[in-house]
């Protein structure tokens, strides 16, 4: 006598109980980063003819790069459930270091410029020791650098702009591939096309090797289970402190190079430049899909809140609403995001 037994079919990883997955929600908090940054483009697009053209369009890249570089930072960071606030005061001492190793001590742009990173990476390192080994809280730790920092760039320079840096330090910040000049009938030169930005080019080769990291590398794998579960993820064999050090320093090094960008776009060193940067930084991420609890977070989610960001602020100047307003609008989308984060984890 022969008996069959049936087995009934297995749930769906991806649904269990109605529920969504973690990977649905992501993607479904990415879409809705996404159809609110179409939403915008069409909405300034018909508020401003002049919105929807090449040279706005570069200049919303360019100002898009500052806050994707340090949210980039702050993806890294968030995702293992800590906090940044010193990338802005980092962002200043880096370029005022840089500067002044040019201008002082005469050094070539470039090695200067990688001191000014190296600066950075060096506060990151700060930070990771403050956090792992003398167990600060994140808020705290980078809340004390991020006095710090500033008080050091203020010091140095003597609360002054460093100036007269000469054309080479520019070229980073101002510089362009494929740019294309003509020369007009009157012998003045004009500009065809205004070419890629560097600092453009650099956010996107950033942007791909850290989410190549994230997303195809053992580290990138440590760096979520930390977030999810730091516990879990030591009894693993996950070297969490070094895991953590390593987001921090990350920060603090992306912090660094944004500093030099900046500066060299000015060709002029601020030691108050980056004041608020790592709001915007903390917005883009989380307006891109990362929680605050940590364990979820991608940089594609990230570089499209950046240029949330970035096209509101633009499409805000170009339709004369004034800069307190402007604070005010994106304000409550940072409180809106978060608001929609938490929700998202209670269910």
């Amino acid at each position: 006598m022969t008996m069959t037994v049936t087995t009934p079919p297995a749930k769906s990883p991806a649904r269990s109980g109605g529920r969504l997955s973690d990977r649905q929600k992501d993607l479904l908090q990415k879409f809705a980063a996404l159809g609110s940054l179409l939403v915008l483009i069409v909405v300034f697009s018909l508020t401003s003819s002049a919105f929807f053209t090449v040279n706005n369009g570069m200049t919303i890249a360019l100002q898009v790069t500052s806050i994707a570089l340090l949210g980039i930072g702050a993806t890294c960071v968030i995702i293992t459930g800590g906090i940044d606030l010193s990338v802005g005061s980092v962002l200043a001492l880096a370029g005022v270091v840089a500067a002044l190793a040019v201008k002082e001590l005469g050094m070539p742009v470039p090695i200067a410029m990688m001191i000014g990173i190296l600066t950075g990476s060096l506060c990151g390192v700060i930070n990771g020791v403050l956090v792992t080994k003398m167990r600060l809280p994140p808020f705290i730790a980078t809340l004390g650098m991020m006095l710090i920092a500033r008080g050091v760039a203020l010091q140095i320079t003597g609360a002054r702009a460093v100036s007269g840096l000469g054309e080479s330090f520019g070229e980073l910040g101002n510089g362009a591939l494929f740019r294309v000049v003509t020369i007009g009938d009157d012998g003045f030169p004009n500009v065809a096309f205004p070419g890629i930005p560097y600092p453009v080019i650099l956010m996107v080769v950033i942007a791909l090797a850290v989410a190549l990291m994230l997303n195809r590398s053992v580290l990138g794998r440590h760096i979520y289970a930390v977030g999810s579960n730091a516990e879990a993820a030591r009894l693993s064999g996950v070297n969490v402190s070094g895991v953590t050090c390593f987001t921090y320093i990350l920060s603090g090094s992306l912090a660094g190079l944004t500093g030099c960008v900046l500066m060299s776009r000015l060709v002029t060193a601020q030691p108050n430049e980056g004041v608020m940067y790592e709001l915007d930084a903390i917005a883009s991420a989380v307006i891109g899909g990362t929680s605050l609890i940590g364990g979820v977070g991608t940089i594609s989610g990230t570089f499209i809140g950046s240029f949330v960001i970035g096209i509101l602020r633009n499409g805000l100047n170009m339709n004369g609403v004034s800069a307190f307003t402007q604070q005010i609008i994106i304000g409550l989308v940072i409180l809106l995001t978060v608001w929609i984060d938490q929700l998202r984890n209670r269910r």
